[in-house]
């Protein structure tokens, strides 16, 4: 029976128009955090692709990927100007988003002993 597009193991974060975005922030923040979303920008614009990337988009990407949960607020800082500005780092959340993008699946499972895969069943059937 052939998938439908909705059932793919695509994480969702990693799908859609803002996908390219997403990974290129947590990537950045992977290694480099925590961040102001300025820095985030600047550093975006010296990606390859990404050169006429816009504040206001990586803007509106860092605050939705807050609300979601793969960002969080870790402090703040004071700008040249004189204003505070926040900090940003990655969650779990994300960290655990990339390495599920990352993962073969059927390569881990071919791999995986008898205790990996009962551990790795717990931990997914586990829904507290």
């Amino acid at each position: 029976m052939p998938r439908h597009k909705c059932e793919t193991g695509i994480i969702s974060v990693f799908k859609g128009r803002e996908a390219k975005l997403n990974q290129v922030i947590f990537q950045i923040l992977a290694l480099e955090s925590p961040l102001t979303i300025y820095d985030v920008c600047k550093r975006i614009k010296t990606k390859k692709g990404l050169k006429h990337t816009k504040y206001t988009n990586v803007n509106r990407r860092v605050r939705e990927l807050r609300k979601s949960g793969y960002l969080q607020k870790v402090g703040a800082r004071k700008t040249k100007a004189g204003f505070q500005t926040i900090l940003y780092q990655m969650t779990a959340r994300a960290y655990l988003a990339i390495l599920l993008n990352n993962l073969n699946l059927d390569n881990f499972i071919q791999t995986a002993n008898e205790e990996t895969a009962i551990v790795t069943i717990a931990a997914l059937t586990n829904q507290n």
